[in-house]
């Protein structure tokens, strides 16, 4: 049955691709030669200095084919990008993302403005940022356009364990130390634990600079070490309360992340470690309980890691290259529960995540990959799923 299903879902995405790569090709007749950039080896989003002039962008849409049900076709991001320098050290930057085409009553699409903020730039090392910021938090979170990662979805680690995107208001600074390391650091406005989920664990706590509720400010920040060519190793955090809106007793979120990436000629490797303590998760079950009749059961401890290496088969010749790619992800959102309260083994999951990433222009990804998802459950089925996309930045 697995066998017919992965056959009927290629017919189905087969004039998806032939349209894709026509159209790729065409695209990539006009590139200038120069080699693609790897995951590893790509610029910060959040850094002025990425950005390609004063308007730039990136977009992707997907095919998804998830196990008995019928395939979605989705232009699921619009990003524009707006920068101005009003001098040498004062620069502003800006990112606005339409979500899945369409905003209204009816549909489920979003306009967010994940990013804008005014950078006052004083040395390498010292640098001020303030206004909406990403949360230095792991890989992905700032740097997130489709052709620095594998896969044609984000890693489940950075959706459900670090919610990608995260992003909010704020003030902090940043800069360039010596022996190759740097950092940033910043307070925000913290997470609405109302919003917290067996499912999705802190996602939907994301206040999203909408009038946050700052009764008290959250910190943030990461480390990084660059000084070693094709290495990076990092690591990050968050802290902060979480308890207001209806509560009033005392919640918090804790998380410390970890990550490392390398690349030596074609080969590439990648992995991410993220746990998360949630404090007064207890009471907080047992309030919501009370004032909307269902506990969300939020657990006291998610975490998750993944591990992913990926290989250029066809390095050469320069842009047109192909990468396979294989990601193992261990991730729990019910990873611990407070006192009086039962995991849902549904939500204890791991995934096999392996394809390709093409490449017909450094700035442009074709992406297939097929993810085996299973639970803990013996009831509830995770699905398998058959996944196409194409995105790009200018």
């Amino acid at each position: 049955m697995l066998y017919s299903k992965i056959e009927i879902s290629i017919r189905k995405i087969l004039c998806i691709l032939m349209v894709v790569f026509v159209g790729v090709m065409g695209i990539s007749g006009s590139s200038s030669g120069q080699t693609s950039q790897s995951p590893s080896d790509s610029p910060d989003v959040s850094s002025p200095g990425s950005l390609t002039g004063p308007i730039s962008g990136y977009m992707d849409f997907h095919y998804n084919n998830r196990e008995n049900e019928d395939g979605i076709l989705d232009f699921h991001r619009f990003v524009l990008l707006f920068s101005h320098s009003f001098s040498d050290r004062i620069r502003f930057v800006s990112e606005l993302e339409l979500e899945h085409a369409l905003v209204s009553n009816e549909a489920v699409g979003e306009l967010e403005l994940e990013q804008a903020y005014v950078d006052f730039l004083i040395t390498r090392s010292f640098n001020v940022r303030a206004g909406m910021l990403l949360a230095p938090v792991g890989i992905i979170n700032e740097r997130h356009e489709p052709p620095v990662f594998h896969g044609v979805e984000r890693p489940f680690v950075d959706t459900l364990i670090i919610p990608t995107t995260w992003f909010d208001t704020g003030v902090g600074v940043h800069g360039d130390l010596r022996h190759g390391l740097r950092y940033r650091a910043y307070v925000m406005s913290p997470l609405d634990s109302t919003g917290f989920s067996a499912h999705e664990g802190i996602r939907e706590g994301r206040q999203k600079g909408a009038q946050s509720n700052v009764r008290s400010l959250a910190g943030t920040g990461r480390l990084e070490y660059v000084g070693h060519r094709g290495l990076v190793l990092g690591t990050s955090f968050w802290t902060g309360d979480t308890g207001f809106q209806d509560l009033r007793f005392d919640t918090s979120v804790r998380m410390v992340e970890f990550d490392g990436r390398y690349r030596h000629g074609e080969f590439e490797a990648r992995g991410e470690y993220a746990h998360g303590f949630l404090d007064g998760m207890g009471e907080l079950n047992t309030s919501r309980q009370r004032t909307v009749g269902v506990s969300p059961n939020v657990a006291r401890q998610v975490r998750g890691f993944y591990l992913e290496s990926s290989y250029f088969i066809s390095p050469r010749p320069a842009p047109r290259e192909l990468a396979l790619f294989v990601r193992y992800e261990n991730f729990d959102t019910q990873h611990r529960m407070p006192t009086g309260f039962q995991p849902l083994k549904e939500f204890d999951r791991d995934a096999w995540v392996f394809g390709f990433t093409y490449f017909p222009d450094p700035d442009i990804a074709v992406k297939l990959d097929y993810t085996v998802l299973r639970n803990q459950s013996d009831v509830v089925i995770a699905p398998d799923s058959l996944n196409v996309g194409l995105g790009w930045w200018f």
